[in-house]
């Protein structure tokens, strides 16, 4: 996951490859970005993830549910099977998630 802040105010977090167990902790320090905390607007890119598994999935909902109040959450371009992982972890709950 990179994260990059377009105009300060809207932060895209792009996500690739796949997302295993193993990746929690770097998932972890990558939602440390002190730039999350001030955006109100949130774009996770999901175009090139080929696979999360629940575990991660779990591990998002929590950092995205972290976000500062009020911040929208949009997610882009899940793959179907990252998508259903996603709403069964339960995020599209607290977001868009747009296919």
């Amino acid at each position: 996951m990179t994260v990059a802040s377009v105009d300060g105010r809207r932060v895209v977090l792009t996500f690739r490859g796949e997302l295993h167990a193993d990746a929690l902790r770097a998932l972890d320090a990558r939602f440390a970005d002190p730039r999350l905390r001030e955006a109100d607007a949130w774009v996770l890119e999901m175009h090139e993830l080929t696979h999360i598994d629940l575990a991660c999935a779990y591990a998002l909902l929590r950092a995205l549910s972290r976000r500062p109040d009020g911040a929208s959450l949009t997610l882009r371009g899940a793959r179907r099977a990252v998508a259903r992982t996603l709403r069964h972890a339960g995020i599209d709950a607290i977001g868009a998630i747009e296919e």
